[in-house]
């Protein structure tokens, strides 16, 4: 007999799948947020951190110190990718993140309680951030291949995006924090990553389980140690190769730096023909799948992203320099104040890439990853010919526009094509995939740091100290002082203005000359618009040189995201039922 009123149909309640996935989507999400804040967070509050050791890092034989608290988290982080992926696949992707949190934890308390001063206490703090940057690479490596494993095809494009914007944000969001806390005391700087810290490792273990497949092996320690010594050495000689050697303004005839250079390059390669021979071995399995190039949407994906990490670096170093060293001193504040607000003055970028990331990660889910990524690509691309275009003394709307579109292009590129290269390869190799994926954008941030900074020194080698000698002879100094200034390396004047130091006391305090000048002279040496005066031509023609060779770079990586293909399943993930269906993700 057929009831009168027809039962209502009984909603679905939510299983246990749908609740762990969105557990793995915060839990992650925080892991990766705080371990890319941390990565920028020192950047902004270098200033207050010397100042708290009392170690002046622009002295004779102190900027390596310096070099290596700004790049020695992103070469570690660079470095152990791969390696701490591939461990994820053999012992657990949730195992190696769980223990990356406790190590990011403690590593950070350890950094706040640095005992010693002067070039002790910078060794500490540089020991700890590379024991820091373990334990981030060990989240960051993991956090895609969990995300992969708990969401289903249909909405990973969605989550990788919230959790690939959320840590590309927190590149920029770390240079705002940095300048807040290190305005109430240097130590916060660190302080602030402890409690993320402990709440994150109690909540990953209380909460996240293995629910990937886990593929057995023994470990490449052949593979291991020839990548990580070769990365290492080949990433530190591009470093140093930033440094003046002899008479010149940077160190790439430094025959230590051309060693690093030719044994970083010998040893990658030996790690090359060891995999290649490892992957024909019947019981061990080699750390870097290089297998996996062979599937276009990997190969094409990975390409594109480290073209697009080197130009995202290289501009997030010129715009605070920018910035900190002509724009805002332009317009009244003073040098000591403006790393925090070129870190506010920043922002657009950061909201550009929350707006552009989710949104794109989840259209990507349905209409496919490479119509989002490509005009991603083509909006960075667009905003680097802008900032080229602009005059170095900007209005700051139109600044603002073209940094909101670079994020929004570098949203819609990177959700939809870490979607595309995790969604290709087979779940057993999601852990590797992850790292490798990792150490491409990591590597591309430690390249872009060399590349564009050494484009930019050359450039301003060649008129900053012909307009140092005459405007310094102008205001009274010395002839035999002002050519003695002007012969020093750009790399000083950069470093001084990247940390908010009055560049021109900087260069004459040393000397005494300011003491000997009238007051007038002296006020304008030191004043606001002297040393921006000084080089807004020559850094015009740095800055059309850096952000030409960006837009390039984008442009190349959009070409190559366009070819990468459509979008296919790995063989090994399980099809969608035949009831259900097919995701519209597949068909690009």
């Amino acid at each position: 007999m057929t009831p009168a009123h027809p039962q209502a149909p009984q909603e679905a309640r939510p299983t246990a799948s749908d609740r762990y996935k969105w557990i793995a989507l915060s839990n992650t999400t925080m892991g990766v947020l705080i371990a890319t804040i941390d990565g920028s967070i020192v950047m902004i509050s270098l200033p207050a951190i010397f100042r708290g050791i009392g170690l002046d890092p622009l002295a004779p034989g102190n900027i390596g110190y310096l070099l290596w608290m700004i790049l020695g988290y992103t070469l570690v982080s660079a470095v152990l990718m791969v390696t701490l992926g591939r461990l994820g696949d053999m012992f657990g992707r949730v195992r190696m993140y769980n223990l990356g949190f406790v190590i990011f934890a403690c590593a950070s308390l350890a950094l706040s309680l640095d005992p010693l001063v002067g070039g002790g206490g910078a060794l500490w703090l540089i020991g700890f951030r590379v024991v820091q940057a373990v334990g981030g690479s060990m989240l960051t490596a993991n956090s895609a291949a969990i995300l992969t494993d708990a969401f289903p095809a249909r909405q990973r494009g969605m989550a990788l995006g919230i959790n690939q914007i959320t840590a590309l944000a927190g590149m920029f969001l770390g240079l705002l924090a940095g300048g807040v806390l290190a305005a109430v005391d240097w130590r916060a700087v660190f302080w602030v990553s402890v409690p993320f810290g402990v709440i994150g490792t109690i909540w990953s273990y209380r909460s996240l389980r293995e629910v990937g497949t886990r593929r057995s092996g023994r470990i490449d320690w052949i593979g291991n140690l020839t990548f990580t010594a070769g990365s290492g050495v080949l990433l530190a000689a591009i470093t140093y190769g930033i440094q003046p050697y002899g008479g010149h303004s940077t160190g790439w005839t430094n025959p230590w730096v051309v060693s690093g250079l030719v044994g970083g390059v010998a040893l990658l390669g030996l790690f090359c023909f060891a995999e290649i021979r490892i992957a024909k071995h019947p019981t061990l399995r080699p750390m870097f799948q290089l297998s996996l190039f062979r599937i276009r949407a990997f190969a094409a994906g990975n390409f594109a992203s480290l073209l697009v990490s080197i130009a995202r670096g290289g501009m997030q170093f010129m715009l605070i320099i920018w910035l900190q060293g002509i724009w805002l001193p332009l317009h009244g504040y003073d040098f000591e104040r403006t790393p925090l607000w070129a870190g506010i003055f920043m922002l657009p970028l950061t909201v550009g890439f929350l707006f552009g990331g989710p949104a794109s990660g989840y259209f990507s889910d349905r209409f496919g990853a490479r119509l989002f990524s490509t005009t991603g690509l083509l909006l960075v691309a667009a905003s680097f010919i802008g900032l080229v275009l602009m005059p170095v003394d900007f209005s700051y709307p139109v600044f603002a526009a073209l940094l909101f579109v670079s994020g929004l292009g570098q949203g819609m590129f990177s959700a939809p094509n870490t979607s595309a290269i995790m969604g290709s390869v087979p779940p057993e190799q999601r852990g590797v995939a992850s790292g490798m994926r990792s150490t491409f954008q990591n590597s591309g941030s430690a390249l872009s740091i060399g590349l564009f900074f050494s484009l930019m020194i050359v450039g301003l080698s060649g008129s900053l100290p012909q307009a140092l000698n005459s405007g310094l002879q102008a205001q009274g100094v010395p002839a035999a002082t002002a050519g003695q200034v002007a012969a020093l390396p750009p790399v000083s004047t950069l470093f001084a203005t990247f940390l908010g130091n009055n560049p021109i006391g900087h260069l004459l305090g040393p000397s005494g000359v300011l003491n000997t000048l009238t007051p007038g002279q002296a006020a304008t040496l030191t004043g606001n618009r002297f040393f921006p005066g000084l080089v807004t031509t020559p850094f015009h023609h740095g800055l059309v040189t850096v952000f030409g060779a960006a837009a390039v770079m984008s442009l190349i990586a959009a070409l190559a995201s366009a070819l990468r293909g459509k979008h296919q399943r790995a063989a090994a993930e399980p099809a969608a039922p035949a009831s259900t269906p097919a995701p519209t993700s597949a068909n690009g």
